[in-house]
């Protein structure tokens, strides 16, 4: 049997999830649940990460300990993974004691190989990142994602010598032996490797709410350090670098792009010190806007799990964010968008096909009719091939799997139409017996492809068709005004 490991980023705990986080979260799902389907041994991480100067901040401010401040924060992304329908293998946390005991193995690893070493750095830190920024990252002066002024600091600090790595990764890349995608991020980071690929400051003396470095207990590790090896711990890995867990590699690292350079540089720059295989693949997907805004709390117009799911449902909510843009890129969100695609797709598309088929074989044929196959002849008259959208699943293609099967679905109905079949069954049953049986059989096709996406509707609607007796039941997506 085939293995599939895929992984989300492990997300900050200095917040409660938001819709962004869901995006990342029911991608690597729906790709999860998909491989299940087709029969390979699946192995889905997500999970948190919890150190940092940051937390620290976060929990003392909420009169908390650290730890107790990220258990609760922690519980807050299970429940929310649990109201979507998540079904994740592991979910780990850096907290953890078994991950922490890697995470100094591993640290004194590479400081036993001379690969890590005490120096003095200077440089603007910004706060929001956890990480020093250059000048040429900075628009008029600032951080562009937390739009605060970096800190000019200087500091006793460890370092990693990533730089040694520079053409090995810049050759793994181009290769494809670290495949990165959308083709566009490759060669952003492509582009960011034919500059002088520095050294890394892998520790803080002034943080106390991290990994202490083994061979120096006054300094505390860096977080993306500890963050990145989550990839191997999550899978019950100790630390051997000759005793890798069986999924290893990871087949796709999904991630939002704002975390691309760091996943294509220091991950694979570690991995590359000890001897350890790259990741297959690093997907990196685009980020939302929100009636043209960033998504930000200070301007109110965060969209929360919770709230999305009391509106259009836990499948709903699921179809929405894959359907909304094409997976990989920015785009544009709001409520009424989500309302209007909930409204075409869903409630008068999917549910009102499934309704108006179903209601006539119960009313017409007493819930009986026979079980068939989607035959050549229809499918020449709609295009549907379904070795081309496991193709697609296999390219990441979300949007283009769920226009396929919008177009299938429109299709059913405006046969329904053109046949006048509730008119038909009358006048010509046999004929309205045969077309019915090729709509049933479509609507099975259209279903399985959609299990991934909205499983619970998915079963409803297949166990109907397998069912003794087919019936119209309550309706799938109720119409939002």
């Amino acid at each position: 049997m085939k293995t599939f490991y895929i992984t989300t980023p492990i997300y900050y705990v200095n917040d409660k999830p938001h819709i962004g986080h869901a995006y990342t979260t029911v991608a690597a799902d729906v790709l999860a649940r998909y491989h299940r389907l087709i029969g390979n041994n699946v192995f889905f991480l997500t999970g948190t990460d919890e150190h940092g100067a940051k937390i620290e901040k976060a929990a003392i401010e909420t009169n908390m300990q650290p730890q107790e401040f990220c258990n609760q924060k922690a519980d807050d992304y299970k429940k929310a993974w649990r109201l979507l329908n998540i079904s994740y293998d592991n979910f780990i946390r850096t907290s953890d004691t078994t991950h922490i005991a890697v995470v100094q193995r591993i640290l004194q690893n590479f400081y036993d190989q001379g690969l890590i070493y005490k120096s003095e750095y200077e440089g603007l830190y910004c706060e929001g990142c956890e990480q020093y920024l250059t000048k040429s990252d900075l628009v008029n002066g600032k951080c562009p994602d937390h739009k605060i002024k970096p800190q000019l600091m200087k500091e006793e600090t460890y370092f990693y010598k990533l730089s040694q790595f520079q053409d090995d990764l810049i050759n793994k890349i181009k290769n494809n032996e670290l495949a990165i995608e959308p083709e566009e991020r490759k060669n952003e980071v492509l582009s960011f490797l034919k500059k002088d690929l520095n050294d890394i400051s892998i520790s803080r003396t002034k943080v106390k709410w991290g990994v202490s470095l083994p061979f120096d207990e006054t300094h505390t590790t860096y977080v993306w350090i500890d963050a990145f090896l989550n990839y191997l711990t999550g899978l019950g890995w100790k630390g051997n670098p000759k005793d890798l867990p069986k999924q290893w590699p990871a087949d796709l690292h999904l991630i939002g792009k704002d975390i691309l350079r760091v996943h294509a540089t220091i991950w694979p720059g570690m991995l590359l010190g000890l001897g350890i295989i790259l990741p297959k693949k690093i997907f990196a997907h685009g980020h939302f806007s929100i009636n043209g805004q960033k998504m930000s709390k200070s301007l109110g117009n965060v969209i929360w799990p919770k709230d999305l799911v009391e509106k259009f449902g836990v499948d709903g909510v699921r179809y929405l964010l894959i359907s909304i843009m094409p997976f990989g890129y920015d785009g544009d969100i709001s409520w009424e968008k989500f309302k209007e695609k909930y409204n075409a797709d869903l409630a008068n598309g999917l549910g009102n096909l499934v309704a108006r088929v179903f209601n006539i074989v119960e009313k017409n044929y007493r819930g009986k009719i026979s079980k068939t196959k989607f035959t050549t002849k229809f499918e020449k008259e709609l295009a549907w091939n379904r070795k081309e959208i496991d193709q697609l699943f296999n390219q990441l293609k979300f949007y283009e799997i769920l226009q396929k099967t919008r177009e299938a679905v429109v299709w059913a109905n405006q046969k329904i139409d053109q046949e006048k079949l509730w008119e038909l069954v009358k006048s010509k049953p046999d004929k309205a017996q045969i077309i019915l049986e090729q709509l049933i059989a479509l609507i099975k096709e259209i279903t399985e492809v959609l299990q991934p996406f909205i499983p619970e509707t998915s079963k409803k609607i297949l166990d109907t068709i397998e069912s003794a007796k087919i019936k119209k039941g309550k309706p799938l997506f109720v119409r939002i005004k």
